[in-house]
């Protein structure tokens, strides 16, 4: 969007009222507003607040694909960016976007960046976050890859599957649990061994609600299950949060066909030729008819 005539009237004043806010969306929907001006802003249904430390380096943009660069800066404090937030990977990847405005009238703004955040680094009593621009996404593969596993995640458009499905997930809480990797876990004795394997365990209730960690392995022990993340809950979880496990599921034709009944959204292409291919050689043995190798 380019700049309003009001704007650009007062652009041309010589006597400015300007500020810049950004506002911060993160991938569970919480949205934070920030400015530098020395109160409270309020437009776009955000409340961009004066009193958090936040600041904001010179903004680096070009014209072209090249990914434009920054960097924010901020003192870490309870009611705005925690650390723990920061820790548990609350603000990966979170949207940004930054506007010029006049503070006077703030029906008077411009974009100035839409981008996100990147990689966050302790600085002194506060943080510094990496700020990226749109084009960073051009970085990244894209496309689709032919592999024999399904590429899909359960349960997103791809899949189509619905884990809230009866038998295909479960809430739980915790008996014991170790290093927020290890979970305790009794009352599933209606779920075969290792059916949450590959699955997914999210965090409902307490401190780190909202978060979730991939199966590792789901095992029977002393009549209960324990069921291992690949890597800790990146918050305070304890026994007693209220959890949801999520069946797993490998990725394999089998898997979906059998233990799905969802072999129509398979996106995995089982009878490609593997790289053994490339080493076949003629054989006496077997029925060498130039039929399909793939039954």
């Amino acid at each position: 969007m380019g700049i309003s005539a009001e704007l650009q009237t007062h652009l041309a004043s010589g006597a400015t009222t300007l500020a810049r806010s950004w506002a911060i969306t993160r991938r569970d929907g919480v949205v934070l507003g920030f400015t530098d001006h020395d109160r409270d802003l309020v437009f776009e249904g955000i409340t961009f607040r004066a009193d958090t430390g936040m600041s904001a380096r010179a903004l680096s943009q070009s014209t072209g694909l090249s990914v434009d660069n920054s960097a924010a800066l901020g003192a870490l404090s309870s009611d705005a960016i925690s650390e723990g937030d920061i820790a548990a990977g609350r603000y990966d990847g979170a949207g940004l976007c930054i506007w010029l405005v006049n503070w006077a009238d703030v029906t008077q703004r411009l974009v100035l960046f839409m981008g996100s955040l990147g990689e966050f680094s302790h600085l002194g009593g506060g943080f510094e976050v990496e700020i990226r621009g749109q084009a960073e996404v051009l970085n990244q593969p894209q496309g689709r890859v032919y592999q024999t596993p399904c590429p899909a995640v359960l349960g997103d458009a791809a899949c189509g599957f619905d884990t809230t499905r009866p038998g295909y997930s479960a809430n739980v809480t915790a008996a014991a649990i170790e290093a927020r990797r290890i979970f305790r876990i009794e009352g599933l004795g209606d779920f075969l061994p290792r059916w949450f394997e590959h699955g997914r365990l999210e965090v409902l209730s307490g401190p780190a609600m909202g978060l979730s960690g991939a199966i590792k392995a789901d095992r029977e022990a002393g009549g209960a299950r324990i069921v291992e993340l690949w890597s800790e809950i990146r918050g305070a979880v304890g026994p007693g949060d209220a959890l949801r496990l999520v069946a797993g599921c490998d990725r394999s034709a089998d898997t979906c066909r059998w233990k799905f009944n969802n072999f129509i959204n398979f996106r995995g292409f089982p009878h490609i030729p593997g790289e053994d291919w490339l080493m076949s050689y003629p054989s006496q043995s077997g029925l060498n008819d130039g039929g399909s190798l793939s039954r």
